[in-house]
Formats: C-alpha cells, sequence, structure tokens
C-alpha cells in the first residue's frame, strides 16, 4: 500500500495530489496565474487533512521535473525537497511532458495508431517547451525550446495526425491551421493528476533522486528581465 503526495508547479497551474495505490484519494489546485508561492503549502496540508491521515503516513514526494516555468520549478522542487529531508522520505521525478503525453494518450479517443502526441508548455512570445511522443508515449523525439512558425512540425504533419495540447498549444492554431493533420486537444489543462500513474511505476521500481544533487530540469537558463522600478537601474 503506497501513499505518493504529487507536486506538479512547471506552468500556471499549482496542483497537488495525494494518490493511493495509483488511485486519486485527495486533490487541490488552481489555474489561476502562477500563485504557486501562495497555495503550495496550503494545498499540501489541505489534501493531507483531507485524506485523514498524517504526514508521516506518506511513503515518497513526486515533482514534475520540469521544463517549465523557471521560478514554478524553484518553489516545488524546494518544496518537495523540504518535505523529504523533514519527512525522511524519498523523492520521486517524472518528465513533465512525458505524463502529459502519458494523459493525453489515456483520455483521447484516436482512429490511427501513427498519431503522435505533442506536450507544449508556453516558453513566452512564439516558443514551447515541447517533445513529440507516438501513441505508446514513447518519446521520439528530443526535449528541446521551439519557435513556432507555418513550417513547424511540417515532416511529421505530412505523414501522421498530430494532437497538440498543452498551454502553448494556442501558439500553433494559427501558424498550421492549413494543416489537416494539425489536431488540438482545447480542453486539456495541466495537473498533478497526470504524473501519478508514473511515480507509482518508479516507485515500485525504486527509481528515486538522489536529494544532494536533484536540480529541475530547466532546459534554458534564467535570463533576469529589467527593473522597471522607478529609481533603480
Amino acid at each position: 500500500m503506497t501513499y505518493i503526495l504529487n507536486i506538479e508547479t512547471t506552468t500556471k497551474c499549482c496542483s497537488v495530489v495525494l494518490s493511493f495505490n495509483n488511485e486519486i484519494i485527495a486533490l487541490r489546485e488552481s489555474q489561476s496565474s502562477y500563485t504557486h508561492s501562495e497555495n503550495i503549502t496550503l494545498f499540501i496540508s489541505e489534501v493531507i487533512k483531507n485524506a485523514g491521515i498524517s504526514f508521516h503516513i506518506i511513503d515518497a514526494i513526486a515533482i514534475s521535473k520540469g521544463p517549465g516555468s523557471y521560478m514554478g520549478l524553484r518553489i516545488g522542487v524546494s518544496t518537495a525537497k523540504g518535505l523529504c529531508y523533514a519527512l525522511d522520505k524519498p523523492l520521486i521525478a517524472v518528465d513533465t511532458l512525458g505524463a502529459m503525453a502519458l494523459k493525453a494518450a489515456t483520455t483521447t479517443i484516436i482512429e490511427d495508431d501513427k498519431a503522435l502526441f505533442c506536450p507544449m508548455i508556453d516558453a513566452r512570445r512564439m516558443e514551447v517547451y515541447c517533445a513529440l511522443f507516438d501513441s505508446s508515449t514513447n518519446c521520439i523525439t528530443p526535449v528541446e525550446a521551439k519557435i513556432i512558425n507555418e513550417n513547424s512540425f511540417e515532416n511529421e504533419l505530412e505523414h501522421s495526425p498530430v494532437y497538440f495540447f498543452g498551454d502553448g498549444a494556442s501558439k500553433c492554431k494559427v501558424a498550421l491551421k492549413n494543416h489537416s493533420n494539425a489536431l488540438f486537444i482545447d480542453d486539456y489543462l495541466m495537473s498533478a493528476d497526470a504524473i501519478v500513474p508514473i511515480a507509482h511505476k518508479k516507485f515500485a521500481d525504486n527509481q528515486f533522486e538522489d536529494l544532494s544533487y536533484f536540480e529541475p530540469f530547466y532546459l534554458k537558463d534564467f535570463i533576469p528581465g529589467i527593473s522597471i522600478v522607478k529609481g533603480l537601474k
């Protein structure tokens, strides 16, 4: 019997799920824009309380490791690592795009087994973090930060339907509107429920992270903006 606390902070969604033997028993989340620092510890306390268990009953902490929002990743991973140290529990890291692909593939009716899945996380302007997965959710292209234009995914769309989803997918709609094989899952929302099945499999396989050295998968370095506060340069 396994309890895992699952945390997702890679997008604007702040989401916490408590799962038991691969089943969701408590969920608390907000889809509001980047409220992670205000909500994450509150959500964790609430799912534990709603499940009627103590923190020490948890067997592991699972974190969605990225790519995604730099600050979201920092907040999520630092919170997860802090809980692991305090409770003496192992840390499980789940690839965010892989978890998104698995959730989409298991909840979408597809008629072509050659269909591909392309989870997308907004990286600002016309750039997204993305990768391509086949219908069995095997990753077939490297994760990348990709600038979207009318030539994006040209080779893949020539041969297969491609399902685009995630908070970066809207950028493709105009650019790829002339491709009949470009399909969109409009109601897809990232949530900690996406990492649950992968987290439980990793727990069963004893695939844990080294707490001392684990870092989020940022993909790109953080570049701070220029301060616009009056009097500061």
